[in-house]
């Protein structure tokens, strides 16, 4: 009788759902989403086959996170077809180079393009502990540097684009599930600053910090030793930084530093069709949910978030030092992130 009251419950259930799905959104959104994210609940609760049965009160509410991160996806992925449009260009024009952010993983059909300062280190320890066997090792287990490091991973760069190579390529970003993080451009960058400015190596010290000192900070006599440099307490301001950023000689050198370029222009989503956009503001959730895609779910748990996260008033106090004017630059140069991945022109920062 019990199981029959359960029966009942559902089917009535189901019933308000699709009602309520058919008549605010129509037939074709009910078969794309909603339809393949429910049909699990009568097998869930109601298949005598299923060995292990969960509570009611489980399968409703993974029924409805469900159906809410479909329809936070598909917000976010109308947003980058709307500001792809017109865009006149195709994956043929991209060089080797510009695929180098791009991880596979064979094993479980899956492209991650990284995007330094939006929680890649976190996504590359769990890449990399889903190569191993299962029970999969904890993904906090493998160091910081070790997992930067690019010998232990496969990139769409290693396929040349070319006869058989060509048609891998083509292969994998058809059916494999891909996915990027992105974060608020402004908030990545104080991130980019604090990491690499501050807290530089020789490499970033090398390349980075001593010319921005030498050009805006106009220091002449400098190490060329890092560890030297910081017990000197040699660093760029935060405004100096930014001068860097929009100095026309920076880009005309080279293309900024993965830290700081654009996000666009690392994962180039107006050219390939992303399967999941997460967010670094909700990453836990969005990570979840991901996995969950990837029916990972109950075999992996992406590790916590410990970076202190950047405020709005703390962005403000950060850019104090930037004249409105170079706000205004940088902003420019940042503008097609913002609007791709649906933050908010900060008008705090931008107007009188």
């Amino acid at each position: 009788m019990r199981s029959n009251k359960g029966l009942m419950i559902i089917i009535f259930m189901l019933g308000c759902t699709f009602f309520i799905t058919l008549t605010t959104h129509g037939w074709d959104f009910y078969q794309q989403n909603i339809g393949r994210n429910l049909s699990f609940i009568y097998k869930s609760c109601c298949n005598s086959s299923v060995k292990k049965q969960k509570p009611l009160n489980e399968i409703f509410i993974s029924a409805f996170a469900a159906l809410r991160s479909t329809k936070k996806q598909d917000l976010r992925k109308d947003l980058l077809r709307k500001h792809c449009a017109g865009v006149n260009q195709s994956l043929d024009d991209l060089k080797d180079t510009d695929l180098k952010n791009f991880i596979v993983d064979d094993k479980h059909g899956i492209i991650y393009c990284y995007i330094p300062k939006v929680a890649c280190t976190n996504w590359k320890r769990t890449l990399v502990a889903l190569n191993y066997s299962e029970p999969y090792p904890d993904p906090m287990s493998f160091e910081h540097n070790w997992v930067h490091d690019s010998e232990r991973f496969q990139y769409l760069n290693d396929f040349p684009k070319i006869d058989v190579y060509l048609f891998l390529l083509q292969a994998k970003l058809k059916h494999y599930t891909k996915f990027m993080f992105v974060r608020d451009p402004f908030v990545r960058l104080i991130s980019a600053y604090r990491d690499k400015m501050l807290n530089y190596n020789q490499y970033f010290y090398e390349g980075y910090v001593r010319l921005i000192l030498l050009l805006y900070k106009k220091q002449t006599k400098m190490t060329y030793n890092h560890k030297v440099a910081k017990k000197e307490g040699l660093q760029p301001s935060f405004y100096e930084f930014i001068q860097y950023i929009l100095d026309p000689r920076t880009e005309k050198k080279e293309p900024f530093e993965p830290h700081w370029r654009q996000m666009h222009r690392l994962c180039h989503p107006c050219l390939i069709e992303y399967d999941f956009v997460g967010h670094q503001e909700s990453l836990q959730e969005d990570a979840q949910e991901l996995l969950k895609m990837l029916k990972l779910e109950d075999d992996i748990k992406f590790p916590p978030s410990y970076e202190n996260m950047t405020s709005g008033n703390s962005v403000m106090d950060w850019f104090q030092s930037v004249p409105l004017e170079d706000r205004r630059m940088l902003y420019r140069i940042y503008e097609k992130d913002f609007l791709l991945f649906g933050y908010r022109r900060p008008t705090e920062l931008l107007d009188d």
